[in-house]
Protein backbone atom coordinates (compact mmCIF):
# COMPACT_ATOMS: atom_id res chain seq x y z
CA UNK A 1 0.00 0.00 0.00
CA UNK A 2 1.21 3.49 -0.80
CA UNK A 3 1.79 5.06 2.61
CA UNK A 4 2.09 8.64 1.39
CA UNK A 5 -0.29 10.97 3.18
CA UNK A 6 -1.57 14.39 2.19
CA UNK A 7 0.85 16.00 4.64
CA UNK A 8 3.69 15.07 2.30
CA UNK A 9 1.89 16.89 -0.52
CA UNK A 10 1.35 19.87 1.79
CA UNK A 11 5.06 19.98 2.63
CA UNK A 12 5.91 20.39 -1.07
CA UNK A 13 4.33 23.85 -0.86
CA UNK A 14 4.81 24.64 2.83
CA UNK A 15 7.54 27.20 2.16
CA UNK A 16 6.30 28.26 -1.26
CA UNK A 17 6.74 31.97 -2.02
CA UNK A 18 3.08 32.74 -2.71
CA UNK A 19 3.56 36.51 -2.91
CA UNK A 20 6.43 36.21 -5.38
CA UNK A 21 4.44 33.83 -7.57
CA UNK A 22 1.44 36.14 -7.57
CA UNK A 23 3.62 39.09 -8.58
CA UNK A 24 4.97 37.10 -11.53
CA UNK A 25 1.53 36.67 -13.10
CA UNK A 26 0.05 38.87 -15.82
CA UNK A 27 -3.25 39.05 -17.65
CA UNK A 28 -1.95 36.85 -20.44
CA UNK A 29 -1.08 34.08 -17.99
CA UNK A 30 -4.58 34.10 -16.51
CA UNK A 31 -6.30 34.14 -19.89
CA UNK A 32 -4.19 31.22 -21.10
CA UNK A 33 -4.93 29.16 -17.98
CA UNK A 34 -8.69 29.76 -18.18
CA UNK A 35 -8.76 28.17 -21.64
CA UNK A 36 -6.81 25.06 -20.64
CA UNK A 37 -8.66 21.73 -20.51
CA UNK A 38 -6.60 20.49 -17.57
CA UNK A 39 -5.06 22.71 -14.91
CA UNK A 40 -1.88 22.04 -12.98
CA UNK A 41 -1.60 22.83 -9.29
CA UNK A 42 0.18 26.09 -10.05
CA UNK A 43 -2.48 26.96 -12.63
CA UNK A 44 -5.07 26.60 -9.87
CA UNK A 45 -3.01 28.85 -7.61
CA UNK A 46 -2.77 31.42 -10.40
CA UNK A 47 -6.58 31.55 -10.62
CA UNK A 48 -6.64 32.33 -6.89
CA UNK A 49 -4.23 35.24 -7.37
CA UNK A 50 -4.96 38.98 -7.26
CA UNK A 51 -4.21 39.07 -11.00
CA UNK A 52 -7.16 36.75 -11.67
CA UNK A 53 -9.65 39.12 -10.01
CA UNK A 54 -9.96 41.03 -13.30
CA UNK A 55 -11.07 37.85 -15.10
CA UNK A 56 -13.92 36.58 -12.93
CA UNK A 57 -16.56 36.95 -15.65
CA UNK A 58 -14.57 34.82 -18.07
CA UNK A 59 -13.88 32.30 -15.31
CA UNK A 60 -17.60 32.23 -14.45
CA UNK A 61 -18.64 31.41 -18.00
CA UNK A 62 -16.20 28.52 -18.14
CA UNK A 63 -17.10 27.32 -14.63
CA UNK A 64 -20.80 27.29 -15.44
CA UNK A 65 -20.21 25.29 -18.62
CA UNK A 66 -18.05 22.73 -16.83
CA UNK A 67 -20.60 22.32 -14.04
CA UNK A 68 -23.53 21.77 -16.41
CA UNK A 69 -21.44 19.30 -18.41
CA UNK A 70 -20.51 17.18 -15.41
CA UNK A 71 -23.47 17.67 -13.06
CA UNK A 72 -26.34 18.91 -15.18
CA UNK A 73 -28.68 21.52 -13.71
CA UNK A 74 -29.30 19.71 -10.45
CA UNK A 75 -28.57 20.53 -6.81
CA UNK A 76 -28.49 17.98 -4.02
CA UNK A 77 -30.27 19.21 -0.90
CA UNK A 78 -29.28 18.12 2.60
CA UNK A 79 -29.59 19.38 6.15
CA UNK A 80 -27.50 19.11 9.32
CA UNK A 81 -28.75 17.50 12.52
CA UNK A 82 -26.86 18.29 15.73
CA UNK A 83 -26.78 15.38 18.17
CA UNK A 84 -24.68 16.96 20.95
CA UNK A 85 -22.67 20.07 21.82
CA UNK A 86 -20.34 18.74 24.51
CA UNK A 87 -16.75 19.57 23.56
CA UNK A 88 -13.34 19.24 25.20
CA UNK A 89 -11.42 21.50 22.81
CA UNK A 90 -10.55 25.17 23.26
CA UNK A 91 -10.79 26.28 19.64
CA UNK A 92 -10.81 30.06 19.89
CA UNK A 93 -13.30 30.55 17.04
CA UNK A 94 -16.09 28.08 17.95
CA UNK A 95 -19.28 28.60 19.92
CA UNK A 96 -19.16 25.02 21.23
CA UNK A 97 -15.63 25.36 22.69
CA UNK A 98 -15.32 24.07 26.26
CA UNK A 99 -14.55 27.51 27.71
CA UNK A 100 -17.82 29.02 26.43
CA UNK A 101 -20.58 29.04 29.05
CA UNK A 102 -23.47 27.52 27.10
CA UNK A 103 -25.99 24.85 28.10
CA UNK A 104 -24.60 21.44 27.16
CA UNK A 105 -26.84 18.64 26.02
CA UNK A 106 -27.05 15.42 24.05
CA UNK A 107 -30.11 14.05 22.33
CA UNK A 108 -31.68 10.83 23.50
CA UNK A 109 -32.51 8.31 20.80
CA UNK A 110 -36.15 9.31 21.17
CA UNK A 111 -35.21 12.95 20.58
CA UNK A 112 -33.11 11.94 17.56
CA UNK A 113 -36.18 10.23 16.14
CA UNK A 114 -38.30 13.33 16.78
CA UNK A 115 -35.81 15.53 14.90
CA UNK A 116 -35.62 12.97 12.12
CA UNK A 117 -39.38 12.91 11.70
CA UNK A 118 -39.53 16.69 11.32
CA UNK A 119 -36.74 16.64 8.74
CA UNK A 120 -38.15 13.67 6.83
CA UNK A 121 -41.52 15.41 6.58
CA UNK A 122 -39.84 18.04 4.35
CA UNK A 123 -38.83 15.35 1.84
CA UNK A 124 -35.09 15.52 2.50
CA UNK A 125 -33.27 12.19 2.30
CA UNK A 126 -29.66 13.29 2.96
CA UNK A 127 -28.58 14.38 6.44
CA UNK A 128 -25.29 15.34 8.02
CA UNK A 129 -24.97 14.52 11.72
CA UNK A 130 -22.76 16.64 13.96
CA UNK A 131 -21.50 16.47 17.53
CA UNK A 132 -19.12 18.50 19.60
CA UNK A 133 -15.70 16.90 19.94
CA UNK A 134 -16.07 14.84 23.11
CA UNK A 135 -15.49 11.10 23.02
CA UNK A 136 -16.80 10.86 26.58
CA UNK A 137 -20.19 12.44 25.83
CA UNK A 138 -20.53 11.33 22.19
CA UNK A 139 -18.67 8.02 21.89
CA UNK A 140 -18.68 6.06 18.67
CA UNK A 141 -21.19 3.67 20.22
CA UNK A 142 -23.66 6.53 20.75
CA UNK A 143 -23.17 7.83 17.21
CA UNK A 144 -23.72 4.32 15.85
CA UNK A 145 -26.96 4.05 17.83
CA UNK A 146 -28.11 7.38 16.38
CA UNK A 147 -27.30 6.17 12.86
CA UNK A 148 -29.48 3.14 13.57
CA UNK A 149 -32.38 5.50 14.23
CA UNK A 150 -31.68 7.86 11.34
CA UNK A 151 -31.37 5.23 8.63
CA UNK A 152 -35.05 4.47 9.12
CA UNK A 153 -35.78 7.94 7.75
CA UNK A 154 -32.91 8.84 5.38
CA UNK A 155 -31.15 7.23 2.43
CA UNK A 156 -27.77 8.88 3.05
CA UNK A 157 -26.13 9.73 6.37
CA UNK A 158 -22.94 11.76 6.60
CA UNK A 159 -20.93 12.53 9.72
CA UNK A 160 -19.15 15.69 10.80
CA UNK A 161 -17.63 14.64 14.10
CA UNK A 162 -14.21 14.38 15.78
CA UNK A 163 -11.53 12.48 13.81
CA UNK A 164 -11.63 8.71 14.24
CA UNK A 165 -9.30 5.78 13.80
CA UNK A 166 -9.77 3.79 10.60
CA UNK A 167 -11.49 0.89 12.37
CA UNK A 168 -13.93 3.30 14.01
CA UNK A 169 -14.82 4.77 10.63
CA UNK A 170 -15.33 1.24 9.34
CA UNK A 171 -17.65 0.52 12.26
CA UNK A 172 -19.80 3.52 11.37
CA UNK A 173 -19.76 2.66 7.65
CA UNK A 174 -21.00 -0.82 8.54
CA UNK A 175 -23.76 0.82 10.61
CA UNK A 176 -24.96 2.91 7.64
CA UNK A 177 -22.76 6.01 7.34
CA UNK A 178 -21.72 6.73 3.76
CA UNK A 179 -20.19 10.23 3.92
CA UNK A 180 -17.64 12.26 5.86
CA UNK A 181 -17.31 16.01 6.22
CA UNK A 182 -14.21 17.13 8.09
CA UNK A 183 -12.72 20.59 7.95
CA UNK A 184 -9.05 20.98 8.68
CA UNK A 185 -10.11 24.50 9.76
CA UNK A 186 -6.70 25.91 8.79
CA UNK A 187 -3.92 24.16 6.85
CA UNK A 188 -1.03 26.30 8.10
CA UNK A 189 0.45 24.23 10.98
CA UNK A 190 1.71 27.16 13.09
CA UNK A 191 -1.59 29.02 12.79
CA UNK A 192 -3.47 25.79 13.51
CA UNK A 193 -1.45 25.30 16.70
CA UNK A 194 -2.19 28.84 17.87
CA UNK A 195 -5.93 28.58 17.24
CA UNK A 196 -6.21 25.24 19.07
CA UNK A 197 -4.48 25.89 22.41
CA UNK A 198 -5.78 22.77 24.17
CA UNK A 199 -7.70 19.57 23.56
CA UNK A 200 -7.29 16.56 21.27
CA UNK A 201 -8.02 18.75 18.25
CA UNK A 202 -4.55 20.24 18.75
CA UNK A 203 -3.18 17.17 16.95
CA UNK A 204 -2.84 18.65 13.45
CA UNK A 205 -1.58 15.51 11.71
CA UNK A 206 -4.27 13.21 13.13
CA UNK A 207 -6.98 15.54 11.85
CA UNK A 208 -5.30 16.07 8.48
CA UNK A 209 -5.13 12.33 7.77
CA UNK A 210 -8.68 11.57 9.00
CA UNK A 211 -10.38 11.91 5.58
CA UNK A 212 -7.97 9.34 4.16
CA UNK A 213 -8.64 6.95 7.03
CA UNK A 214 -12.34 7.27 6.23
CA UNK A 215 -11.63 6.58 2.56
CA UNK A 216 -9.85 3.35 3.45
CA UNK A 217 -12.77 2.45 5.71
CA UNK A 218 -15.19 2.63 2.78
CA UNK A 219 -17.04 5.93 2.84
CA UNK A 220 -18.61 6.95 -0.46
CA UNK A 221 -18.28 10.73 -0.16
CA UNK A 222 -15.73 13.03 1.47
CA UNK A 223 -16.03 16.77 1.92
CA UNK A 224 -13.04 18.86 3.05
CA UNK A 225 -12.47 22.54 3.65
CA UNK A 226 -10.84 25.37 5.55
CA UNK A 227 -12.73 27.88 7.68
CA UNK A 228 -12.14 31.10 5.78
CA UNK A 229 -11.13 34.00 7.98
CA UNK A 230 -8.63 32.15 10.16
CA UNK A 231 -5.66 32.74 7.85
CA UNK A 232 -4.81 34.01 4.36
CA UNK A 233 -7.72 32.83 2.23
CA UNK A 234 -5.77 32.33 -1.00
CA UNK A 235 -3.29 29.82 0.42
CA UNK A 236 -6.04 28.07 2.43
CA UNK A 237 -8.18 27.72 -0.70
CA UNK A 238 -5.15 26.38 -2.53
CA UNK A 239 -4.43 23.69 0.06
CA UNK A 240 -8.10 22.73 0.26
CA UNK A 241 -8.11 22.18 -3.49
CA UNK A 242 -4.90 20.17 -3.31
CA UNK A 243 -6.40 18.04 -0.55
CA UNK A 244 -9.52 17.32 -2.62
CA UNK A 245 -7.43 16.55 -5.70
CA UNK A 246 -5.15 14.23 -3.72
CA UNK A 247 -8.12 12.24 -2.41
CA UNK A 248 -9.83 12.06 -5.79
CA UNK A 249 -6.67 10.87 -7.54
CA UNK A 250 -5.85 8.26 -4.90
CA UNK A 251 -9.38 6.94 -4.38
CA UNK A 252 -10.99 6.94 -7.80
CA UNK A 253 -14.34 5.62 -6.59
CA UNK A 254 -14.76 8.52 -4.19
CA UNK A 255 -17.12 11.46 -4.58
CA UNK A 256 -15.02 14.40 -3.40
CA UNK A 257 -16.37 17.83 -2.48
CA UNK A 258 -15.16 20.99 -0.84
CA UNK A 259 -16.94 23.55 1.27
CA UNK A 260 -15.80 27.18 1.44
CA UNK A 261 -17.28 28.22 4.84
CA UNK A 262 -16.65 31.75 6.09
CA UNK A 263 -16.59 32.78 9.73
CA UNK A 264 -20.02 33.59 11.15
CA UNK A 265 -21.04 35.16 14.49
CA UNK A 266 -20.77 32.58 17.27
CA UNK A 267 -20.81 32.20 21.05
CA UNK A 268 -17.21 33.34 21.57
CA UNK A 269 -15.44 36.67 21.08
CA UNK A 270 -12.92 35.68 18.39
CA UNK A 271 -12.80 37.99 15.38
CA UNK A 272 -11.70 36.78 11.92
CA UNK A 273 -8.03 37.35 11.18
CA UNK A 274 -8.88 38.27 7.61
CA UNK A 275 -12.11 39.55 6.11
CA UNK A 276 -13.05 37.31 3.20
CA UNK A 277 -15.19 39.37 0.85
CA UNK A 278 -17.95 38.07 -1.41
CA UNK A 279 -15.66 38.65 -4.38
CA UNK A 280 -13.01 36.45 -2.77
CA UNK A 281 -15.53 33.66 -2.21
CA UNK A 282 -16.64 33.86 -5.85
CA UNK A 283 -13.03 33.65 -7.05
CA UNK A 284 -12.37 30.61 -4.86
CA UNK A 285 -15.43 28.75 -6.17
CA UNK A 286 -14.61 29.55 -9.80
CA UNK A 287 -10.93 28.62 -9.50
CA UNK A 288 -11.77 25.31 -7.84
CA UNK A 289 -14.35 24.42 -10.50
CA UNK A 290 -11.81 25.01 -13.28
CA UNK A 291 -9.21 22.95 -11.39
CA UNK A 292 -11.60 20.15 -10.38
CA UNK A 293 -14.34 19.90 -13.03
CA UNK A 294 -15.82 16.78 -11.37
CA UNK A 295 -15.42 17.99 -7.79
CA UNK A 296 -18.48 18.83 -5.75
CA UNK A 297 -18.96 22.23 -4.11
CA UNK A 298 -21.22 22.49 -1.09
CA UNK A 299 -22.59 25.88 -0.03
CA UNK A 300 -24.15 26.09 3.41
CA UNK A 301 -26.57 28.45 5.11
CA UNK A 302 -23.61 30.36 6.55
CA UNK A 303 -24.07 32.49 3.44
CA UNK A 304 -27.03 34.78 2.80
CA UNK A 305 -30.00 33.83 0.65
CA UNK A 306 -29.08 36.57 -1.82
CA UNK A 307 -25.51 35.36 -2.20
CA UNK A 308 -26.43 31.66 -2.39
CA UNK A 309 -28.95 32.38 -5.15
CA UNK A 310 -26.32 34.23 -7.17
CA UNK A 311 -23.51 31.72 -6.55
CA UNK A 312 -25.70 28.82 -7.67
CA UNK A 313 -24.78 28.90 -11.40
CA UNK A 314 -21.03 29.26 -10.75
CA UNK A 315 -20.31 25.67 -9.77
CA UNK A 316 -22.39 24.76 -6.72
CA UNK A 317 -23.58 21.14 -6.57
CA UNK A 318 -24.91 20.79 -3.00
CA UNK A 319 -26.82 23.16 -0.72
CA UNK A 320 -28.13 22.82 2.80
CA UNK A 321 -31.75 23.73 3.45
CA UNK A 322 -33.89 24.20 6.54
CA UNK A 323 -30.70 24.29 8.61
CA UNK A 324 -30.42 24.47 12.37
CA UNK A 325 -27.09 24.59 14.27
CA UNK A 326 -28.53 23.91 17.73
CA UNK A 327 -28.83 20.50 19.37
CA UNK A 328 -32.46 19.50 19.03
CA UNK A 329 -33.19 22.99 17.73
CA UNK A 330 -36.08 21.91 15.54
CA UNK A 331 -37.96 20.61 18.58
CA UNK A 332 -36.51 23.11 21.08
CA UNK A 333 -36.10 26.52 19.43
CA UNK A 334 -34.37 28.00 22.53
CA UNK A 335 -31.35 25.66 22.25
CA UNK A 336 -27.86 27.22 21.92
CA UNK A 337 -26.48 27.38 18.36
CA UNK A 338 -22.91 26.67 17.28
CA UNK A 339 -23.00 29.74 15.03
CA UNK A 340 -25.60 32.03 13.49
CA UNK A 341 -26.96 30.90 10.15
CA UNK A 342 -27.63 33.50 7.49
CA UNK A 343 -30.02 31.81 5.06
CA UNK A 344 -33.03 30.78 7.15
CA UNK A 345 -35.24 29.57 4.28
CA UNK A 346 -37.10 26.32 4.76
CA UNK A 347 -37.02 23.44 2.28
CA UNK A 348 -40.08 24.52 0.21
CA UNK A 349 -38.56 27.99 -0.24
CA UNK A 350 -35.26 26.49 -1.40
CA UNK A 351 -37.05 24.17 -3.82
CA UNK A 352 -39.01 27.10 -5.23
CA UNK A 353 -35.82 29.12 -5.71
CA UNK A 354 -34.11 26.26 -7.53
CA UNK A 355 -37.03 25.72 -9.90
CA UNK A 356 -37.21 29.45 -10.63
CA UNK A 357 -33.54 29.43 -11.62
CA UNK A 358 -34.01 26.42 -13.86
CA UNK A 359 -32.47 23.84 -11.53
CA UNK A 360 -33.73 20.47 -10.35
CA UNK A 361 -33.66 19.90 -6.59
CA UNK A 362 -32.39 16.42 -5.79
CA UNK A 363 -33.65 14.87 -2.56
CA UNK A 364 -32.08 11.47 -3.01
CA UNK A 365 -29.14 10.27 -5.07
CA UNK A 366 -28.01 7.33 -2.95
CA UNK A 367 -29.48 4.48 -0.94
CA UNK A 368 -27.42 2.87 1.81
CA UNK A 369 -28.04 -0.88 1.77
Amino acid sequence: MNEMSFFEKYRQYQDFAFADYFRSLGDGDIQRIIQKDRLSELDYLALLSPAAEAHLEEMARRAHGLTVRHFGRSILLYTPIYLANHCVNRCVYCGFAVHNAIPRTRLTLEEVAAEAQLIAATGLKHVLILTGESRKHSPVSYIKDCVGVLKKYFSSIGIEIYPLEEEEYRELVDAGVDGLTLYQEVYHPAVYDRLHPAGPKKNYAFRLDAPERACRAGVRTVNVGALLGLHDWRSEAFFTGLHASYLQNKYGHLEVSISPPRMRPHGGDFEPVEKVRDKNLVQYILAYRLFMPRGGISLSTRESAFLRDHLLPLGITKMSAGSCTAVGGRCQPEAASQFAISDERDVPAMVDMLYRQGYQPVFKDWQTL
